[in-house]
This record gives structure tokens, sequence and C-alpha cells, in this order.
């Protein structure tokens, strides 16, 4: 079996349906169907048995399955270390990154490090912090970028911190907020609590929100053009010219942080490539240089 039936593998075991599973590998079901096959003469064990409600792995696939990640872990490692003998950064490096970074300072980011090291590919997974996180935990990806403070236990490089702030096209005072129409949108997890907790911890009332969006951008347009306020992290806000930004403050008086976290494991140092990224990115200033 190669990369390529390992992927299969795993797809298949996380989608449980050929035709979804095909979508996502970028296979015609019959392409996807034979591989399998092949896979199963090679074995001399059938693996799935398909029924009206999709499919079900064998104990024998199920065993191939679940061992998936871990040979696919194997493969990109040894493939990382041929690529990297000759001392020189190469081959392809695996990040997981959240989507405000993907789209607010990625791009640059890996063009000046392609710049330095112009034989190291990338592949990159976005999401939601929490959904990098649980990428990274796993190993599917050798670094992580998330916004948020997660219980990683290896370690770890602080790029930058920022207050959480509330925005408006015109000046208001904090006590208003709950009388004004405010702008939600969607967001990860752990800074929708970090949001709610400051809010009821502030007032004794649910907010009036006036509009959901997608994004946090949106909500700064919508905010930058007066449609109601916003609680948008501080560098976001900071760029937004125009508008009256109010710190958020905790019950101590601090305030209110939130933390941007690059995550990796020991062992992908062996990786020159991830190596050198880790390095690079920490001489970065982070917040101001991308």
């Amino acid at each position: 079996m190669n990369e390529r039936d390992w992927l299969i593998l795993k797809t298949l075991y996380e989608k449980k349906n050929i035709t979804k599973a095909a979508e996502s590998l970028y296979l015609s079901q019959p392409s996807l169907t034979k591989r399998i096959q092949q896979i199963e003469k090679e074995y001399e064990r059938p693996l799935l048995q398909r029924g009206t409600k999709g499919i079900r792995f064998t104990p024998e696939g199920e065993y191939l399955a679940r061992c998936a990640d871990e040979m696919l872990e194997r493969l990109h490692h040894i493939k990382d270390h041929v690529q990297n003998m000759d001392q020189e950064a190469a081959g392809t490096l695996r990040l997981g990154v959240s989507n405000f970074i993907t789209r607010h300072k990625l791009p640059l980011l890996l063009k000046l490090f392609q710049d330095r090291f112009p034989k190291v590919n990338f592949k990159v997974t976005t999401g939601w912090s929490r959904d990098v996180f649980h990428l990274t935990y796993n190993q599917e990806v050798q670094v992580g970028i998330v916004r948020g403070d997660y219980q990683w236990v290896g370690p770890k490089l602080l790029l930058f911190e920022e207050n959480l702030c509330i925005a408006s096209k015109e000046a208001i005072e904090l006590d208003e907020l709950p009388r004004l129409p405010r702008i939600e949108y969607e967001t990860d997890a752990l800074l929708k609590t970090m949001i709610d907790n400051w809010w009821t911890g502030t007032f004794s009332q649910a907010p009036r929100i006036g509009m959901e969006v997608d994004k946090a951008d949106t909500c700064k347009e919508m905010v930058q053009n007066g449609l109601g306020y916003g609680i948008l992290p501080g560098v976001l806000a900071e760029n937004a010219p125009g508008l009256h930004l109010i710190p958020l403050i905790d019950g101590n008086g601090d305030p209110l942080v939130r933390r941007t976290w690059l995550f990796y494991r020991e062992d992908s140092l062996e990786s020159r490539a991830v190596k050198e990224f880790v390095h690079f990115v920490g001489e970065l200033d982070f917040k101001n240089q991308l």
C-alpha cells in the first residue's frame, strides 16, 4: 500500500460513504471502488461491507483504517528526512492555521519564508482555532497557529496578544450597550466564551443583537457604516480608521487579552523545514511586520 491508499482508508473511515469519500479525494466513484478492491486483494480479506445506509468496515478493515494516521505520519516523516538529508530545508511543511491569521497574516508570512527557503512547499489546512488545535494535537499538521489559550503541553511560541474592544462608529458610553444594537459574528468558541463571560459579569440583561454576520471582518464593516457596535479583537479594530474603541476590562481591572500562539511538537523539529519555520517565525514581530 502507498500513501494514497492509506489516505483512502482514512477518508472512508471518516466519511462512512463512498460518494462523499470520492468527492473529498477528488476521485470518481469507480476509481475509488477499484482501488478498494485492489487493497482487499492485496490483503486477501474483505475490508468493507456495503449497505443501504453506507459502508461498514470489517474488523480487518477497521484495523487498517485505525493504522492510517500512524502510517501517514510515518511516511511524511520518512519523506521529510530524505528530502532534508542534504541539510537544506526542503519538502512539504504541513500547517494548520486559524481563519483570521489565514486571511490577514499567512500570505505574506509564507512569501517571506519561501523567499528564504525556496525548496519548501506548503500544505495548509485552515479552520477555527479549536479545529487547528486538534489537528496539531493529532499530528495531522506539524505546526499549528491558533488564537486563544488552549491547553497545549508541548513547546509553543507567543506570537502576539491583543485587547478585546468595543468598537463603534460614534462615541458611546459603556453603560449604553444593553440599549444599543450589537453586531454578532461567527467566531471560535473560546473567544465567544470570553465575550459572554465579560458581558454577564458587567450587565444584568442580555445584549440587543441587531444582526448576525459571518465573520469579524464583516462585523467591522457594519460597524464602520454605523449599523451597530461590535466586540472585536484589537488587531482588527485598531486597523479600522474612524472607529471609537473601548478596551474591555475584566473583574480585576485588567485588560481582557486574547493571545495568538504557534504550537508544535519537539520531535517535529527533526524536519529541517519545520525547524527553520519555527525559528523564522520566532524572529518576526508577528503583529506589526505582517
